[in-house]
């Protein structure tokens, strides 16, 4: 008997949307090339599932992230994921989530609080030790593949306030002193441009101003790098004698790296970090198990490999 009312109630499941959830989604901001690949790739997940989910813009704004959250604990979403616009301000969202007993991803931004997290929370993103590494090694062989033993270059970091940009930063310095690197690399300048190409272009500007030579610039994403090379172009610089890294693999960096701009890039996969991170939200719902790091892993991106990835993004 057991079996068949077993039998019937998952036949009974299955034969509506009961299996369905609904995820609220709060985005630090939908204007960023890497982060709009995350957000369709949550989109595209949830439609090939018939999840419903709720996608909101941050607006790169702590207090209306949060306000966000309150309002999705509010509505009755059966579980919440975040992209944090200050990984540093993730413990209020996290208690905020836990006091209503609703699942909480953090997503592609690691929250300050991650060893702390509760039992129905959870992190999917690409290790950061990964990405800056990749990044670093791969120009120190660039400019060793040239010859040079000692090069200078310039250093853009991304928000300060982000564990990305931090821990990118940190890989730079420890592949520059753990004899990773087969050149010796003077960083004549280290600055943020925040993530943005706009600011990049200015941020280069202003160090092309002071007529320093340098052989290259190693920065925390692709769209700063572009940046850095609109400004370097714009001065009318061979980009054949400058080395420029960037990390994400974007549209636009794997156009630049065809024409010759852009050498390193590293692939963040934005589209597995969101059907990852609504999965991950889905089985806590349904009161699964989930690892609370699951990692996708970065990889390095070359002009000889660029061809590859044209069509992930």
């Amino acid at each position: 008997m057991k079996t068949i009312i077993l039998a019937a109630g998952l036949a009974s499941l299955l034969g509506t949307t009961a299996m369905a959830e609904t995820v609220g989604v709060s985005m630090a901001l939908f204007d960023d090339n890497f982060l709009t690949v995350l957000r369709n790739g949550i989109q595209k997940y949830a439609d090939e599932q018939g999840h419903t989910v709720q996608i909101e813009d941050a607006q790169n704004d702590v207090a209306k992230q949060l306000d966000q959250i309150n309002n999705f604990i509010a509505s009755g979403v059966d579980a919440i994921i975040v992209n944090p616009v200050d990984t540093s301000a993730t413990q209020a969202m996290t208690d905020a989530a836990a006091a209503a007993n609703v699942p909480l991803v953090f997503v592609n931004r690691q929250p300050v609080n991650l060893d702390t997290l509760p039992d129905n929370q959870a992190f999917v993103a690409s290790n950061e030790v990964d990405s800056g590494t990749l990044e670093t090694i791969q120009l120190c062989d660039n400019w060793a593949a040239e010859g040079k033993s000692e090069v200078n270059a310039y250093v853009m970091m991304g928000e300060l306030s982000n564990q990305a940009a931090v821990q990118r930063t940190a890989d730079i310095h420890d592949v520059m002193g753990d004899g990773r690197c087969k050149v010796k690399i003077n960083i004549i300048d280290e600055q943020t441009a925040n993530w943005s190409r706009d600011q990049a272009q200015s941020l280069m500007t202003n160090w092309l101003s002071t007529g320093a030579a340098f052989d290259g610039v190693i920065a925390n994403n692709d769209e700063m790098a572009i940046g850095a090379i609109q400004a370097m172009k714009a001065a009318g610089i061979d980009m054949a004698s400058v080395q420029v890294g960037g990390v994400d693999a974007t549209q636009d960096a794997l156009v630049a790296m065809q024409a010759g701009d852009l050498d390193v890039t590293v692939f963040q996969n934005a589209a597995a970090q969101g059907s990852g991170a609504l999965d991950a939200a889905v089985k806590l719902a349904k009161g699964e198990a989930v690892d609370q790091k699951v990692w996708v892993p970065f990889e390095l991106v070359t002009p000889e490999n660029v061809g590859d990835y044209v069509s992930k993004n």
